[in-house]
């Protein structure tokens, strides 16, 4: 079995990286931050997936998406973008039911993230597990 392709993009206003915050369906699962981004759909390319997706996650219109690295997440291979976005505030976007449930979306100071530098752009980790209570 192939695993999943993935794309996710790094958007930063103001010095702060847009993540979103997600908790797992299953029992006992627990919660994350993460960054927008999800699978390829069938005959897509990375670079339409994270526009798609970021539009499908925060309701902003990309209008620019520079690859930037390929780095491993959980379900598969992730190509990270950093991208530029149209003017406007995110918004959480329609739980589809189907993966984790969509919590929140926040501007989180990217220097309270563990961060890698690639060409300028800050990299937080694709995700950041939440203790449970």
């Amino acid at each position: 079995m192939s695993e999943r392709k993935r794309a996710a993009a790094v958007i930063v206003r103001d010095g702060r990286v847009l993540m979103v915050h997600e908790r797992s369906r299953r029992s006992g699962g627990g919660e994350w931050w993460t960054l927008p981004g999800g699978g390829l759909e069938p005959g897509e390319t990375a670079e339409q997936a994270v526009r798609r997706e970021v539009f499908e996650e925060t309701g902003l219109v990309v209008s620019e998406a520079r690859h930037i690295l390929e780095m491993p997440y959980p379900s598969g291979m992730t190509s990270v973008f950093s991208v530029t976005v149209a003017d406007g505030e995110p918004r959480v976007g329609v739980d589809d039911g189907i993966g984790p449930e969509m919590l929140g979306l926040d501007w989180l100071p990217a220097p309270e993230l563990p961060i890698e530098t690639h060409g300028g752009v800050p990299v937080p980790p694709m995700i950041v597990v939440l203790p449970t209570a």
